[in-house]
């Protein structure tokens, strides 16, 4: 077994009247929040992904599946921190995180640095241990077209080997 894992995660949620935005467990200002399950936090849904996918633990609609009424609006910092909780049982810690928030609005750039210690709070790793990207998709498909927003996620997890 290696000591090191490698996920990728990737969540989309389109906009939606009369609900808040949230990205990566901050409350950001904006006309429109995302449609989903729960809070759909795109930022934290593709971390969660990276992270379960990483470890071997599936994707997050296997681990919270959006049928069950228990996850109905649920924040997605207690998601995050349950699949922390799920790979830490499994010997792993956090190398790094890398995400690209794919958005035409809002402007996110402001809300990094919040984002990071949000986050790093609930994982243990240092904030510069998170790089959180912003970028446009130049008015193009439907993140373009400002229909919704995506991320994508990759982390790197470690394991102490016994000798």
């Amino acid at each position: 077994m290696l000591p090191f894992k490698i996920g990728f995660g990737y969540d989309v949620h389109r906009f939606s009247k009369g609900r808040e935005l949230w990205l990566g467990g901050v409350k950001i200002s904006y006309l429109f929040g995302l449609e989903g399950h729960s809070d759909a936090d795109v930022l934290l849904h593709s971390i969660c992904d990276a992270l379960l996918g990483a470890a071997g633990l599936r994707d997050i609609g296997n681990q919270f599946p959006n049928n069950d009424m228990n996850f109905k609006d649920i924040d997605s910092k207690i998601l995050l921190k349950r699949v922390y909780e799920l790979i830490t049982e499994k010997g792993f810690k956090i190398g790094n995180i890398d995400a690209t928030v794919c958005a035409e609005e809002p402007k996110i750039n402001p809300y990094i640095p919040t984002m990071q210690e949000v986050i790093s709070s609930i994982l243990h790793i240092q904030p510069y241990d998170i790089s959180i990207k912003a970028t446009t998709n130049e008015g193009m498909g439907f993140v373009g077209r400002k229909e919704g927003i995506c991320s994508y996620s990759v982390i790197l997890l470690y394991r102490h080997l016994s000798k």
